[in-house]
């Protein structure tokens, strides 16, 4: 190993060790003491309870853990999005796992606890899994109400998913493990069958108080909407529990008794593990992100026996494309090759940026996996498409275009890892967020961007400078490196793998080394949702 390798895999094992103290202390919730008041009510955290649904020592992945990281901190922030979301197994039958945190706020609802929930939603839809809500909350959070309450995308988007899941024949379990509110009641309702936890899970439209306030009725939450009135006399709960761990086990035997499902019939065989060390992926992966790599030896550690059948090897070679299997999954890949290459007619391809010739071949690719049925995996590392006369010349917008019209129109799932730059329409060309990735994650070294914090904080410090000096102001060299530092701090910050994943434009954050397992969930989850419609580019300039 050299000497760059080593500086590398340091880089990049303290990039994990700081993903993993951030995933520490967001797992905490709302903190100790509300975690040990939990328990002193006799109920389970979100995450235990979690834990004790999911089959034992199976493998689980996690939705959304650092959603509203760094956000709401005038209202005390929102660790989690204040709601746990997993996708893992129960009695060996993959599904989705949403868990109100009650230790955030009494579980109640922020702007992103909605973005999260319907991104649980939405994954249950496009892959028709079964998905269980576990219930305790406090409804929206009053003071951002604004922000959560009227909007498409929006609390009341969730009981329109709810019934358009019912009719799609989505199973959906919710148990009402604590507070069930106003009209956050309507979801364990509009549920195919819903369990309430005796004592300490209640449902109710208004609670005592507000219907002391609007009609002078007195009564307590317990009468008025507690498990024996909903289970013995309302008949709006199917089941009840005498605590946590009772509900989870009838929801567990709920799941054990649905029947299968049909099959997309994604191609898999014997799993067999990289031939060549995964461990090397942090010594290979560089630490500045301007610096050139070969993108095929992280992709050699990524697949099955580290064997790759490249696609057009040896054209449009700043992209790579091939098929391989992951976890026995067959795939097609198309990734970002970051190193420099020289083309047979002797010209420079820059790595990271996406040529006339990569575009093309990607299109081509593309279409040949949809063919075949192959779910396609995109490992991004790009800057850009390549600007300049001779390029713009070559037709670089309406390759790039074709591209991003399959990409568009795919019908195959797509699963978007991103492993470092991911910049301008090179994030759309190579399926961010926009281009409805089933599953879209980022490693430590990501960032996500308009351009390069370097390249983006010069323009946007001349502007500033001239705006200065029109009026008046002296902008000397002191200046001028005064106003590049302060933006580029800021456009860094934004660019953060961290900033991004807060606002649920990805995933999740993952160890590079993890990526196999949830390329293989994803699948999975792909494979209970058959292709409905042919693969159609529609109207593209040839």
């Amino acid at each position: 190993m050299d000497l760059n390798f080593n500086k590398n895999e340091d880089h990049n094992k303290l990039l994990l060790s700081e993903l993993k103290q951030k995933f520490a202390k967001v797992k905490l919730g709302g903190g100790e003491k509300r975690i040990a008041k939990l328990h002193a009510e006799g109920k389970m955290t979100a995450r235990e309870r979690i834990a004790y649904l999911l089959d034992e020592n199976s493998k689980s992945i996690e939705i959304g853990a650092f959603a509203g990281e760094g956000m709401y901190a005038e209202h005390g922030g929102c660790p989690s999005g204040g709601v746990v979301i997993k996708i893992g197994y129960i009695r060996g039958r993959q599904c989705i796992v949403v868990a109100n945190d009650a230790t955030v706020k009494a579980g109640a609802w922020f702007p992103v606890t909605g973005k999260k929930n319907l991104r649980a939603q939405e994954i249950a839809m496009e892959n028709r899994l079964p998905i269980i809500y576990l219930v305790d909350s406090a409804g929206v959070y009053l003071p951002m109400q604004d922000e959560i309450f009227p909007d498409k995308e929006h609390f009341g988007r969730i009981f329109r998913n709810n019934a358009q899941m019912s009719s799609m024949g989505i199973t959906q379990i919710a148990a009402v493990m604590g507070s069930c509110v106003a009209g956050g009641a309507y979801l364990p309702i509009m549920s195919d069958e819903a369990l309430i936890v005796d004592k300490t899970g209640s449902i109710f439209l208004a609670g005592s108080y507000l219907v002391k306030a609007a009609i002078g009725e007195t009564i307590d939450n317990e009468t008025l909407g507690g498990a024996t009135t909903h289970c013995e006399i309302s008949g709006v709960t199917d089941y009840k529990a005498k605590d946590d761990k009772d509900a989870l086990d009838k929801i567990k035997n709920i799941v054990d008794k649905i029947g299968d499902y049909d099959k997309a019939g994604f191609n898999r065989i014997k799993a067999e593990k990289p031939a060549l060390e995964p461990n090397d992926i942090y010594g290979i992966l560089p630490k500045a992100r301007n610096e050139q790599y070969d993108m095929m030896a992280i992709i050699k550690r990524l697949v099955d026996n580290s064997e790759f059948e490249a696609y057009k090897e040896g054209y449009g070679q700043s992209l790579i494309t091939g098929y391989a299997r992951i976890d026995g999954w067959a795939v097609g890949i198309i990734a970002n090759q970051r190193k420099v290459v020289k083309t047979k007619k002797g010209e420079m391809q820059f790595g990271g940026v996406i040529y006339s010739d990569s575009a093309d071949k990607a299109t081509r690719f593309i279409a040949n996996c949809n063919q075949k049925k192959i779910p396609l995996v995109f490992l991004q590392d790009v800057t850009g498409f390549m600007v300049g006369s001779k390029s713009e010349h070559g037709g670089i917008i309406k390759d790039g275009a074709k591209m991003v019209n399959a990409v568009s129109n795919s019908v195959v799932p797509k699963f978007t890892v991103i492993v470092g730059n991911s910049y301008g329409a090179g994030n759309y060309a190579m399926c961010g967020k926009a281009y409805d990735p089933r599953l879209i994650f980022a490693w430590p070294s990501a960032e996500l961007a308009v351009m390069g914090g370097t390249q983006a904080a010069k323009v946007l410090a001349q502007i500033e400078a001239s705006s200065l000096k029109a009026k008046g102001e002296i902008v000397d060299e002191t200046k001028e490196t005064e106003l590049f530092n302060k933006i580029k701090a800021r456009y860094d910050e934004q660019t953060s793998p961290y900033y991004a994943v807060s606002r649920l434009w990805t995933d999740a954050i993952i160890d590079p080394l993890e990526t196999r397992t949830w390329i293989s969930m994803g699948i999975e989850a792909a494979n209970h949702a058959p292709i409905q419609k042919a693969f159609n580019l529609g109207v593209i300039q040839v």
